[in-house]
Order: C-alpha cells, then sequence, then structure tokens
C-alpha cells in the first residue's frame, strides 16, 4: 500500500510520487525533518563575465588617454580590455558584424558602425556598457567612420562615395553632404568606388582628406564646400595616413606601393616606395607585390619617422605567414605573425594629431591572437599578455570548474607555474592599462581546468570573476615522440590529435590528477613540488574484451578477472592479476593476422625529467583486442582515499589500484547485473559486425558522470572516427552519428537500441547494502539504460596494510532504474547535507624518505567524516541521481525511493550536478531545450527554470558544467568562456564585482604653438563645426536617409536595469559626484570670467579717461 504527500503537490510539481513501505521506515521520519533552507528567491540567472580571444575579430580601436581597447567582432560582440584584470563584453542585438569603431576620447564612449549600416554610441562610464543611441541608414552602405579628437561631428562615408555628418551628441544627421560627384568632378569618367578613408588636415581642421577606393584622393574645403586639390594614382587606395605637420600624406596601395604626396603638388606622387619589391637594375618599375592593406605614419623629436605597415610581400613569397612592417630610417624589420592580420593600430604619447606622434608600440589584432610589439626597444620585443587569450592555443575539448577550493591550492599551482614563463619580453609595463578592479568583496578561490586537443592541460585562476593561467601540463611528454611520418600513431579511433584530453577527474584535497585520453588511455598524476627524473614510466595494459567469453590466449585470460554470475560475490583480484608492466608490451601487429595486444601509443622507454608540479604516477591503456581497436573511455571518477581509479566504455568497467599498480576488476555490463539483468541481450559477435568506416559515434557528446564533466567541441577533428559500435547496423549508426549518447545520451529512443554503456561512477562511503548498520566505501555505477548498480568495497583500515594489501571489490546488485541514462549521483546524510567522498590529504612524494612515511599514516586518513548521523540515533543516508529524463532520492540502507521528478518530457537534460549554495544544496540542470532548473533536496521541489540559451552548437552540450556556489561556464566559442551565475546573492553583487572601464583623467595639454607660428599663424587653425554641419546652416537632413533609435543606455534604461540597491546608491554617488565637479568647474570659470570682466571694465574706463580731452592730432 502506498500513501502520496499532498505537501508535494501543492509545490506544483509535476508527475511527482513519494512512495514509502507501510511499515515504518527511519527514511520516512527523517523525510519530515529535513529542514531545507533553499527558495526559489535564492536563486537568480545572469551571465558575469567572458574570458578568451573574441571569436572572429573585425575591427578594432584605441583610447590614447584612457587606455582602453575595443575589439569587434563578426558576430557582433564587443570586448573591452584595460589593464590585467579589466575586461568587459557587450553585444549588439542585430548581431550582425562590426566593421568600424570610434572612441570620443577620454568622453567615456565609443562609436560602433555594423555591416547592416547601424552605428551605435555605446556609454563606457558604467559596469555595463549600453547603447544611448542608434541611426540605421536605409539606403547607404556604411564603409568608413572618422571622429576627429575633441569634435562632437562623426564623418560616415558610405559605399556610394558620399560623406554624411552625424552629431554624436544627439545621434542625428546633418544636412551638409559631400556628394562624390561633387568631390571628384571632371577628374574621373566613372564612379571613384567607395570611401576608404577620412581624416582631416592636423593643421586645419577645415581641410577633409577623403580617400575613394579607386585611388583618388580629394583635399576637401569644408567652409567652401569644394575640392581644393584631387591627386590620382592608377592603383586602388587601401589606407591614407598624414605627417603631422600637415604638409604630407601617404598612400597604400594594392600593388604593394606606397606613395607621398605633397598637399600643394597634385600632379605627381613625391615619392614612390615598394618595400618588399625586387628593384630591377635596368630602372625599371618593380615587380608588384601583394597589397598593401594598411599604413600608419608616425613621427619623432628626436629621430626618423616610423612607417607601420601590414601585406606587401612579394608573390614569390607562397606560404609566408602573414607580416608587420616596421620602416624606421634605413632599418626594415619584418616580423612574421602566427596568423592572419586583422588590423593593426600604433600607440602614441600624444592624442593630438598635430604633434610630433612618439610612437611607443604597435597593437596588432590577428586572427586568433593580440600581440604587442614594443618599438622602442631593439628588435622590437612583444610585450606579455595579462589577458588570458591563450585559451584556444590548442582546441579545448573538455573544461572542469572548482569554486570555493582550498585555498592553498592556487598559490601551489602559480609557484610550480611560474617556472614556466617564456623569456625575452619587452621590459616595460603592458601598455594597455586603463580601468579598475572591481571592489566586490565576494571572493572564493576558484580554479578551472582545460584540457586540449594537443593533450595539454591548464589551471587557471578563475577567482573575483577574473582569469589567470596558473600552469600547464603537458600530458603527450609520456609516449614517444613520432620522428616521421611512418611513426605518427594510428589509433583508428580519431584521424587526428591521438593525445587530446576527453575527460579529466581532480581532487583538489589531495591534488590528484587523472585524466583520459581519446586514444583509450588513462593517465594518472601525482602533485610534487621537487623536480625528479622517472627512470621507468610505470605501465598497466588492460584488456576489455567485447564478450565474455572474447579472450583469446592466456595471457589476456589471466588480466580477465573471474566472471561472476550472482550477485554479491566478491571478486579476487590478487589471485590472478599481474603487477604494471614496467614497460611498454611487446606485442606488435602481426602481418600475417589481426591486430592483438597491442595499445594505440607507445610509452616512451627513455628516462622522463619531471619538472615541479604534475607528475606521471601511472599509466593505463587498453588494448587492440583480436583486430579491434579498444573503444575510448566513456567515465571516470579517482578517489584518493582508496587508490583507486574506476573507468568505463562501451565494454564495461576497470578498477585499478594506483598505490600498487594493479588492476582490481575488468567486467562487461552484463556482468554487472549477473543474473538479475533487467535487459534482453542478443549474442554478438564485433567481427562480423564491424565496418571500418562507419558506425561512427561521437563519445564526446555523451558520458556525464559527476567527475566527467565536459568533452571535445571540436568535433571537425574528433567526432570523424571516435568510437565504432560493432554490434550495429549501419542505419543504427547513422543515427548514432547525429548526437551522442556517451554524455549527452540520445536525442531519440531509437538510440536505446544500442549497447549499455557505463555513463556514470560516484564513490561513497555510506551504507551500501541493504540492513547495513554501518557506513562503508562503495563506488555506485550509472548506466546509459538508467540503471544505478552498487559496488561495494572492502578497503584496508591502516596505512601500512592498505600498501600491502589491495582493496576488494564485490556486486551489490541494482538499487533503481530511471528513464534515460545516469548523468550523476551524490549522497547526503541524515540531515541533508552532501556527503563528501572521503580523500587523503596532499603529501609531497618526493620528499625525503623518513619524512614521507612518518607522515604518510596521518595523511592518508578519509578527511571527511564516515556518517552525517548523530551518536545513538539511526544511520541514514540518502542517495541522489539525476538522469536525462528524471531525478530521484534514494534512503540508505532500506534503498527504497524517497522523492522522484520528472525534469522533462519533451526534451532531455545535458548536464547534472549536485552542488552547494551559501544556504544547502540542490540539483543544478541543463537541458537541450535551453533551460536552467535547480530543483532541492531531499525534495526536489522546482526553484528555478529559466529559458537561458537553445542549443545550438554541440560546443555547448560538451562544455556546460556546474559548480558550488551558484557559478557554471561553457564555450561559447572557440576562443571564449562565458561564466554565469544562478545565485541571487552573486548577482546582487556583480555591480560591485565589475570593472570600472571609464576613470577620471585629466586630457594632456595640447602642444604649444610657438611665439611666431602664433605671431604669423603658422599654427593648427580650428574650426567650429557647428556653424558649418549644424540646423542652422546646413539645414535637416532627409529622414529617408536614416532612422534613429533610442538605445536603452539612456537614464531610463540605466534605472531599469540597474540590479541591486548598493549598485544603484553606487552610482548615484557617482553621478552626483560628477554633478558636483562639474558644477564646481562651473562656478570657477564663472567667478573668472567675471573677474576677467571687471579687469577689462577698468581698463576700458582708464582709457576713456586718459585720451577723453585729447585731439585726433594728440593720439
Amino acid at each position: 500500500m502506498k500513501k502520496f504527500n499532498i505537501r508535494k503537490v501543492l509545490d506544483g510539481l509535476t508527475n511527482v510520487s513519494s512512495s514509502s513501505s507501510a511499515s515504518p521506515q527511519p527514511g520516512n521520519r527523517e523525510n519530515d525533518t529535513i529542514q531545507e533552507n533553499l527558495q526559489s528567491e535564492h536563486f537568480q540567472l545572469c551571465k558575469t563575465v567572458r574570458h578568451g580571444f573574441p571569436y572572429q575579430p573585425s575591427a578594432m580601436a584605441f583610447d590614447a588617454v584612457q587606455k582602453i581597447l575595443a575589439i569587434g567582432t563578426q558576430s557582433g560582440a564587443l570586448r573591452l580590455f584595460g589593464r590585467a584584470g579589466v575586461e568587459c563584453y557587450c553585444q549588439h542585438e542585430s548581431g550582425s558584424a562590426v566593421i568600424a569603431l570610434q572612441f570620443l576620447i577620454n568622453e567615456g564612449a565609443l562609436v560602433s558602425a555594423l555591416a547592416d549600416d547601424s552605428i551605435h554610441l555605446w556609454n563606457l562610464r558604467q559596469k555595463l556598457p549600453a547603447v544611448l543611441h542608434s541611426l540605421k541608414f536605409n539606403r547607404e552602405r556604411i564603409t568608413f567612420l572618422h571622429l576627429p579628437f575633441q569634435s562632437k561631428w562623426l564623418y560616415v562615408g558610405t559605399e556610394r562615395g558620399n560623406i554624411h555628418m552625424v552629431n554624436v551628441e544627439s545621434f542625428t544627421l546633418s544636412g551638409y553632404v559631400i556628394m562624390w560627384n561633387k568631390a571628384i568632378e571632371l577628374s574621373s569618367k566613372t564612379h571613384p568606388g567607395p570611401v576608404v578613408h577620412i581624416s582631416d588636415n592636423p593643421m586645419d581642421e577645415g581641410k577633409l582628406l577623403i580617400g575613394f577606393e579607386c585611388g583618388i584622393v580629394v583635399l576637401w574645403d569644408l567652409r567652401t564646400k569644394k575640392a581644393d586639390y584631387r591627386y590620382t594614382y592608377d592603383e586602388a587606395i587601401h589606407s591614407v595616413a598624414w605627417h603631422h605637420e600637415g604638409k604630407q600624406f601617404i598612400c597604400s596601395h594594392s600593388d604593394g606601393t606606397l606613395t607621398i604626396w605633397n598637399i600643394r603638388v597634385p600632379a605627381k606622387p613625391a615619392q614612390i616606395i615598394t618595400p618588399h619589391g625586387k628593384h630591377p637594375k635596368d630602372g625599371k618599375k618593380p615587380e608588384p607585390c601583394k597589397p598593401i592593406l594598411k599604413v600608419e605614419y608616425k613621427t619623432t623629436r628626436a629621430g626618423d619617422p616610423f612607417m607601420v605597415l601590414s601585406g606587401g610581400l612579394s608573390y614569390d613569397t607562397v606560404g609566408r605567414r602573414a607580416c608587420l612592417t616596421v620602416m624606421h630610417g634605413k632599418s626594415t624589420a619584418v616580423l612574421e605573425m602566427d596568423y592572419p592580420i586583422v588590423d593593426f593600430l600604433t600607440l602614441c604619447e600624444t592624442p593630438y594629431p598635430n604633434d610630433f606622434q612618439e610612437p611607443y608600440a604597435v597593437v596588432i589584432l590577428l586572427e586568433k591572437d593580440l600581440v604587442v610589439i614594443d618599438l622602442a626597444q631593439i628588435g622590437y620585443p612583444i610585450f606579455e599578455n595579462p589577458y588570458p587569450l591563450t585559451l584556444h592555443e590548442s582546441p579545448v575539448t573538455c573544461c572542469e570548474y572548482f569554486a570555493d577550493c582550498p585555498a592553498e591550492l592556487i598559490p601551489a599551482l602559480y609557484s610550480v607555474g611560474s617556472r614556466q614563463k617564456r623569456q625575452g619580453y619587452s621590459k616595460k609595463e603592458w601598455p594597455i592599462s586603463g580601468g579598475n578592479w572591481g571592489q566586490g568583496t565576494q571572493s572564493y578561490p576558484e580554479i578551472i581546468i582545460t584540457g586540449h586537443a594537443d593533450g595539454s592541460i591548464k589551471f587557471w585562476d578563475a577567482s573575483a570573476i577574473m582569469l589567470q593561467v596558473l600552469y600547464k601540463l603537458k600530458t603527450a611528454k609520456v609516449f614517444e615522440k613520432a620522428r616521421n611520418k611512418e611513426d605518427k600513431p594510428s589509433t583508428d579511433i580519431v584521424d587526428e590529435d591521438p593525445f587530446a584530453i576527453q575527460i579529466l577527474t581532480w581532487c583538489p584535497e589531495s591534488r590528484m590528477l587523472c585524466v583520459a585520453g581519446v586514444s583509450a588511455h588513462v593517465i594518472i598524476y601525482r602533485f610534487s613540488k621537487q623536480e625528479v627524473t622517472t627512470e621507468v614510466v610505470q605501465l598497466l595494459e588492460v584488456r576489455m574484451p567485447y564478450e565474455l567469453n572474447d579472450v583469446d590466449s592466456p595471457e589476456a585470460a589471466g588480466e580477465q578477472t573471474p566472471a561472476v554470475s550472482t550477485p554479491g560475490a566478491t571478486s579476487s583480484p590478487q589471485s590472478a592479476l599481474p603487477p604494471a608492466q614496467t614497460h611498454p608490451s611487446t606485442s606488435s601487429n602481426s602481418s600475417d593476422g589481426p591486430r592483438d595486444n597491442v595499445p594505440c601509443l607507445k610509452v616512451r622507454c627513455s628516462p622522463l625529467k619531471q619538472s615541479p608540479g604534475y607528475q606521471v604516477d601511472l599509466v593505463v591503456q587498453l588494448l587492440w583486442v583480436s583486430g579491434e581497436p579498444p573503444q575510448q573511455i566513456t567515465s571516470l571518477a579517482l578517489n584518493s582515499a582508496y587508490g583507486l581509479v574506476v573507468f568505463g566504455n562501451f565494454n564495461g568497467l576497470a578498477v585499478v589500484d594506483y598505490f600498487q599498480k594493479t588492476l582490481l576488476m575488468n567486467v562487461g555490463v552484463q556482468e554487472l547485473y549477473g543474473l538479475a539483468d533487467p535487459f534482453q541481450r542478443q549474442p554478438r559477435s564485433p567481427r562480423k559486425a564491424r565496418q571500418p568506416s562507419g558506425g561512427v559515434c561521437d563519445v564526446n557528446d555523451g558520458s556525464n558522470a559527476s567527475e566527467d564533466r565536459c568533452k571535445s567541441p571540436t568535433s571537425a577533428k574528433m567526432s570523424r572516427k571516435l568510437v565504432t559500435v560493432p554490434d550495429q547496423k549501419h542505419e543504427t549508426d547513422a543515427k548514432d552519428s547525429s548526437f551522442s549518447r556517451s554524455r549527452s545520451s540520445s536525442v531519440t529512443s531509437l538510440e536505446r537500441e544500442s549497447r549499455e554503456i557505463i555513463s556514470s561512477f560516484h564513490f561513497s562511503e555510506t551504507l551500501s547494502r541493504k540492513g547495513e548498520a554501518m557506513p562503508g566505501p562503495s563506488l555506485w555505477v550509472g548506466t546509459s539504460q538508467g540503471s544505478m548498480l552498487v559496488l561495494p568495497l572492502t578497503v584496508p583500515a591502516s596505512s601500512e596494510l592498505r600498501m600491502q594489501q589491495a582493496p576488494a571489490v564485490s556486486f551489490g546488485g541494482v538499487v533503481t532504474r530511471l528513464k534515460g541514462g545516469i548523468l550523476s549521483m551524490a549522497t547526503l546524510d541524515s540531515a541533508g547535507a552532501p556527503l563528501h567522498p572521503p580523500y587523503e590529504l596532499w603529501y609531497d612524494p618526493n620528499l625525503p624518505d623518513e619524512r614521507e612515511e612518518k607522515d604518510r599514516w596521518k595523511r592518508r586518513r578519509p578527511a571527511s567524516p564516515p556518517s552525517g548521523s548523530q551518536e545513538g540515533a539511526p544511520d541514514t543516508h540518502y542517495v541522489v541521481l539525476c538522469s536525462e529524463k528524471q531525478a530521484e532520492v534514494i534512503v540508505l540502507p532500506a534503498q527504497t525511493s524517497a522523492f522522484k521528478h520528472n525534469i522533462t518530457e519533451a526534451s532531455f537534460v545535458l548536464r547534472a550536478d549536485v552542488v552547494q549554495m551559501n544556504t544547502g544544496c540542490c540539483i543544478a540542470c541543463f537541458c537541450a531545450n535551453g533551460h536552467i532548473m535547480a530543483l532541492s533536496l531531499p525534495s526536489l521541489r522546482p526553484l528555478l527554470d529559466v529559458n537561458y540559451l537553445p542549443l545550438t552548437d554541440m560546443r555547448i552540450a560538451r562544455t556546460f558544467c556546474f559548480s558550488n556556489l551558484g557559478q557554471a561556464l561553457y564555450l561559447t566559442s572557440p576562443t571564449e568562456i562565458q561564466r554565469l551565475t544562478y545565485s541571487q546573492e552573486t548577482c546582487d553583487n556583480l555591480q560591485e564585482m565589475l570593472c570600472e572601464l571609464f576613470t577620471p583623467v585629466e586630457t594632456p595639454e595640447a602642444p604649444n604653438r610657438g611665439f611666431f607660428k602664433g605671431l604669423f599663424g603658422g599654427g593648427a587653425q580650428s574650426l567650429d563645426r557647428e556653424d558649418l554641419f549644424g540646423e542652422t546652416a546646413a539645414g535637416k537632413a532627409s529622414r529617408s536617409l536614416a532612422q534613429h533609435i533610442p538605445g536603452p543606455g539612456g537614464m531610463e534604461g540605466m534605472k531599469g536595469a540597474a540590479s541591486g540597491i548598493v549598485g544603484d546608491l553606487a552610482r548615484t554617488r557617482m553621478a552626483l559626484d560628477e554633478r558636483g565637479q562639474k558644477l564646481g568647474e562651473l562656478d570657477e570659470r564663472t567667478a573668472a570670467m567675471m573677474a576677467s570682466a571687471d579687469s577689462f571694465s577698468k581698463h576700458a574706463h582708464d582709457m576713456m579717461l586718459k585720451y577723453k580731452d585729447k585731439k585726433w592730432y594728440q593720439l
């Protein structure tokens, strides 16, 4: 007989049943007494910060006073960078590519132009930049922007060759328009093409230089509204730059030449330069080169000017990488780049264009990197980049996120990682130094670990919403290097990147690291601060056959754990298991027979020098079996207190004792069930159904163990031949290749026809057997068919016995079954608090023997209490499990269901984790339909359900992971990590935590004109553009030309978008301070003007009295 709990019905749960036995159970009494502190008001979802290199960059700008760099991308994103730790991300709603950026220098504003012919004004004075105004052009395509320093009029060049003026304060068009036909008049019989350049003369703001694509340059007089000079060259123009004196300008052309023009001599160039052209001895014209895409001309007081250009290489340099050329005097330096150049900017000491520029650095935006070179040092060294832009140095294949980890971890990783830094950087500080860090008080140690396609692993300090690399580990060093193409590893699992990291699991307390690669290998690492040379890498080879009777040799039989047909039997690992091999397998692939007993990769035989940091403890490799390659590993878990590593794949699971370097268990999935197998399994033979080129299934989209966080987002490389399913027909294989099951599992129920695989593991010290009184070690196993099984462990109590005796693994049978594959498991104590698996405390394995032996026994005790129950009270634990469709809480040791919840019907869960919040724990889920949900524990009440992000890219599914304290992240592009929070507390404090882009900085003084220039008018001439472009003088622009759109970044939008009282008060206080400062400045100016007026009146009166009674001839 079952009874239903009406309380859960009132909570709004759907398809939830709470059942218990009619007889009184300890778990039922506990259900009513557990106090759940987490409520819906504790949750709110919002993005926090984005890290990494801007994906597909397209434009760049720099504020020379604020020292802020802006980068626009092809997806409409804006990334702003200042000093180390100062980063900001914002997005245009349309998603169109950014084609141009212009800062309002030292004004805290930025103008962006998009490919959809709209321009936007961004307010950077707030921590979350917002659009103040937008202007959408209807009839013309935007090609170029120019905003003169300290001007409020923006010049907009178009594809038709016209130039429009926009007031950046009101974002309205002026009636003043420079039409292309009036600009060129009779100098060309054809249309000159789009406007590719606009700039005003540094010495005369009334003269505008306009460059057309066809090769025509026009010097336009804004006052007289006509062209002063026209300069014509027979090659297309890509860019134009002024000399600071305003008497010369330089153009870059499509044939690799530079032309220097005197403004008063339009007939021909003063000089033609081909930087990379071969000059024939007979005086003929040099051979044409590739186009020079951009040139900048910067002067210095003490020496020759700098000419910096991109492109222009000779056509015979086939295959040469992109280059930046720096010409200084008689020297020409060609700097090769790793990626194509998108744009570059020369950083100068002054923002004034009419002064000596004094360039000191060049910022080079590449397709996949940002490089800054130092122009002041010999050899032009690069600056050390403080931003986390090397995230994609090799494609990210998996990631882990650890919030609130032990405080000593970050200093330990930094100490060993600081020795890996490259040498040869510039001695100067990073020149992009604007902005200020956030002032938030919410800070705890956070670490992000990323695995990469080249086998490297990077540890990142993610505390205080920053990101900084701590340490890099190269796992490929364990294996032999290929000397030539014939020696390259051929795994038959992946076409390339055989060392790619597929899964990683990390124990922060013991600092043990375990990684699984795509070539069916597992590497176990220990952390040490001492350098050591390993003479022989410890190797354990495991043969995981497809079938129970698939044993082809006595050697293989020796590695196979004896089959156990009934649940409850205990494996005996000591009797038949060999110790770890100390050298790679000597088995070879005979040309006469199938490949057998050989691994995919060859472990190195020579001594391995291991630097301080993570050092190899054991390598486990799966072997070929009768011509079949080993299946990739789909789930992985490690427990440092027990000294065990467990991994599973399509064939079964294996338990490894890394203390004694032995294999404890190696069984197929069907053997775990014994006689109680709930599924009808047909006999299969992998040799009959195997299709070498078909049957592809991307396991990177699959398994979801609690430690198995993320799989490869580089599906183009890793999913072509990842895992072959030998027992499927071609039709089923085609279905499997559409979406993976091993982590995100199946999209449809049709994939359930495939073989059951191990999907998740969880080590725990709990009541694993029915009627058990004392908790004990156990391993919980989840499968892709929704079964959860338990394997009780027997672990020696003392350290001495543990080093002599291996643990024993038993079969405990099936505990429960859910719809969909099991993604995550966890255990709770009787109070509903997480029952963390035991772990050993870290010790340095390379310390002197006496100290190591003295401390080892103390440090290997489990650091967490074995039970959450109080003394005298009955032990009651809970197992929490989440599948692709359901979540369930089971009472232990009774193994009865306490709560069950249907998470989704139409979709499926991609990621689920039991996470710790400030006031309790919950289950966090991410579904394929984009919903992020949170369920309370143990009652499984819905606390959060937000439609955040529809699954548009498999990269998101593979890399999405939750962490404690309401933190989460995913790889939003191949080069960027997006962090978000689902904690209300973090959302409230976000304004304080975010960095400030705008800081009050005084604008440098304008250059001194000098006595003679001031006397004879030789200095820079200013222009009152308002008199020319204002509505009074120029009239109104046509309404059909462009549409003005007020942005959400105005005062009303800012008030509505503000989050948190503290943020409101801070912004109000800042606004009041700014207003008070401006009012004070206004009072000072008014007083000064009044004093000046009084003085002038006094002097005028004295002058009048002096000449009052004199005749004109007496003056």
